[in-house]
């Protein structure tokens, strides 16, 4: 029986943050993928090697952990005053489906270079020397995000000495902004604080009644004591990831909290969104060992945070959800800034399991509602592997 070639598609592996993931330009995709629906969720999902029983993805590019199964769409912007429009696809690693509810802040960090390399920014923008700034529209959350990406003899410029706590060889800084990152198409009428309230009781069966923050900045965040649940907050992934037990809790956690934040409307539709609302939990500052051994001290931080993506303990700390945190942190009264001592900040350095990051933002309270204008962190990003995929025909 004679079966039909593999296509091949122009691709680009990167690394962004301390996620990586398979980029795309919208026109080189096939034509039946250049617009949303089964068919392009159908190619994606065997380009990464989904769905997986045995959790591997070895039949794909993913990498079968929450920050490596995932895609990037770029093309063009069809929105005024910026150069690119950035979509990006959250890869299930077990089950047939592509997240579209939100976005990655670390592979943000490699649009910019992406989009510059690719030819998608306008040459009259990229100096010869210097940083260029690539204003990018996402997509699926419908925010504004600049890259400052420097550039050398003209090309994006990826060696350099910025250190990033997850990632294990030093790169070029890429500095991100966030602007107005709170949501306003979630739940609430896109109130960042969806109940209106800084820190609500969530009931949670099984548990009782929780303390939290649920805030839609960056990304539609749950955060909780750790105390309140058992921890310290000095966990690493494996002390979360081996234990049943605790992911059930914090996937229960997530649902109960996703219904009460108005992003769905019954707890099994948690079960379909995947990517969206996270947990996290959160610490005041104390001493312990990141994953890499490397020790970090409770004087070099302000407070501790661990953080779930995908079902599963993250290995450092989702760049949309360092957002959520460092917007949080900078409202007095949340459970993010108690902890971190409770007083007025415009940035944060947190402890994540991998070491320390530091994330601005700027607050403020309008007619009794708070907003943030913008949010600033920094990532590094470079190309892993350029050429061509190949699937089967979809």
């Amino acid at each position: 029986m004679a079966f039909a070639a593999q296509i091949k598609i122009p691709a680009t592996y990167m690394r962004g943050g301390t996620s990586k993931g398979v980029f795309f330009s919208l026109l080189d995709l096939p034509d039946v993928a250049q617009v949303p629906g089964a068919a392009r969720d159908a190619l994606l999902l065997r380009v990464i090697g989904s769905p997986d029983p045995y959790e591997k993805q070895i039949d794909g590019m993913g990498a079968a952990t929450s920050s490596t199964s995932k895609t990037v769409i770029v093309s063009k912007s069809l929105h005024a005053d910026h150069d690119v429009d950035y979509l990006f696809g959250q890869v299930s690693i077990d089950k047939p489906f592509v997240d579209w509810s939100g976005n990655c802040g670390n592979l943000s960090a490699a649009v910019g270079s992406f989009a510059i390399s690719s030819g998608l920014v306008d040459p009259s923008r990229i100096p010869r020397n210097g940083t260029a700034v690539v204003r990018i529209w996402q997509a699926n959350i419908s925010k504004t995000i600049i890259a400052h990406v420097p550039i050398t003899d003209g090309a994006v410029q990826e060696t350099g000495d910025f250190e990033l706590d997850g990632v294990t060889f030093p790169a070029a800084e890429v500095q991100l902004e966030f602007l107005n990152p709170a949501a306003e198409e979630e739940g609430a009428g896109g109130s960042m604080f969806p109940t209106g309230n800084l820190v609500d009781d969530l009931e949670v069966p099984g548990v009782g009644t929780l303390k939290v923050t649920m805030i839609n900045a960056g990304i539609p965040t749950i955060f909780v004591n750790a105390h309140d649940i058992g921890y310290t907050g000095t966990e690493l992934q494996n002390d979360i990831n081996a234990d049943a037990k605790a992911l059930a809790l914090f996937e229960t956690i997530r649902a109960h909290g996703a219904l009460r934040m108005g992003l769905i409307d019954n707890l099994d539709d948690a079960a379909k969104r995947q990517h969206t609302p996270k947990v996290a939990f959160v610490a005041k500052p104390a001493d312990y060992l990141s994953s890499s051994g490397k020790p970090v001290s409770a004087n070099s931080i302000d407070l501790l945070v661990r953080a779930l993506s995908m079902g599963k303990l993250h290995h450092a700390m989702m760049g949309t959800a360092a957002v959520a945190i460092g917007t949080a942190a900078a409202i007095p009264g949340t459970l993010v800034n108690l902890a971190a001592g409770g007083e007025l900040r415009s940035a944060v350095r947190f402890g994540h399991p991998s070491g320390t990051l530091r994330v601005g933002a700027q607050a403020q309270q309008v007619d009794g509602e708070w907003t943030v204008t913008k949010a600033i962190m920094s990532r590094s990003a470079r190309v892993l592997m350029e050429g061509w995929v190949r699937v089967p025909p979809i």
